[in-house]
């Protein structure tokens, strides 16, 4: 377990969830708060979350909506370990940690949701000196399609995968979503101002349906003055689900 001097103490959701993250290596962005906001899960459904890091999206989601079951799956030990301890002091007993590499393990066709926002840096990029930094932003050749296929195979009929992406990557995650019997993908940017490029976003589909694909109109995220808008307010800090998904 990671010493207290190697962690901050944060808060997610406006100060509503406990949140350690280590100083050094990888930190929270908002990525898995937006991806927690949109899974479209329902209290005593099962959720799994793949690359989970410290348990951000696990804890947002199950605030939301609680009485979920499930397991975040996490390949660097450090970091499986303080999900745990998250997950243990906001008291969210049904989900479980399993340290493992992805897809190594889990059986097929148990959760009704997943959620992962995998890492998307160029693998020849220089690799980072702390391991669980590397993981969490330097993707392998075939890390989206790995993460996606293996994601069907969790799922059950008409069970939902939401992706956090960047905007670079959706083309790629379109096709491989196809590919794995994924229909009906919805396709949810966030502009970090009004009129501004979108640089993030969100893909969510489900397994085994043949629904056409959508692109909705998105969130703007900031303010001119570099403050939330009232819609991100909502989600980011009072956790609330995402409008328009």
């Amino acid at each position: 377990m990671a010493h207290s001097s190697e962690l901050s103490q944060d808060t997610l959701l406006g100060g509503r969830i406990a949140y350690a993250q280590f100083r050094i290596g990888y930190r929270t962005g908002l990525e898995p708060v937006l991806m927690a906001a949109a899974v479209p899960a329902r209290a005593a459904q099962r959720v799994v979350e793949i690359g989970c890091g410290a348990g951000a999206g696990l804890l947002c989601l199950t605030h939301r909506i609680p009485g979920l079951t499930g397991t975040g799956v996490e390949q660097n030990t450090e970091t499986a370990a303080l999900a745990h301890q998250n997950l243990s002091a906001n008291a969210r007993t049904d989900i479980s940690i399993l340290n493992a590499r992805f897809p190594d393990t889990l059986p097929e066709g148990l959760f009704d949701h997943c959620l992962a926002n995998p890492p998307w840096h160029d693998p020849d990029s220089t690799a980072s000196a702390t391991e669980r930094r590397d993981l969490a932003r330097r993707a392998q050749p075939d890390t989206l399609k790995t993460w996606i296929q293996g994601s069907a195979r969790l799922l059950r009929h008409k069970g939902s995968l939401t992706l956090a992406l960047p905007a670079s990557l959706m083309a790629a995650a379109i096709t491989h979503l196809t590919e794995s019997g994924f229909g009906g993908i919805t396709s949810y940017p966030f502009w970090p101002k009004a009129g501004r490029e979108a640089r993030i976003l969100l893909l969510q589909a489900r397994y085994g349906v043949r629904s056409p694909a959508r692109l909705v109109s998105g969130m703007i995220l900031h303010e001119e003055d570099g403050r939330f808008t009232p819609q991100a307010r909502a989600v980011l800090e009072e956790g609330a689900a995402l409008p328009g998904l």
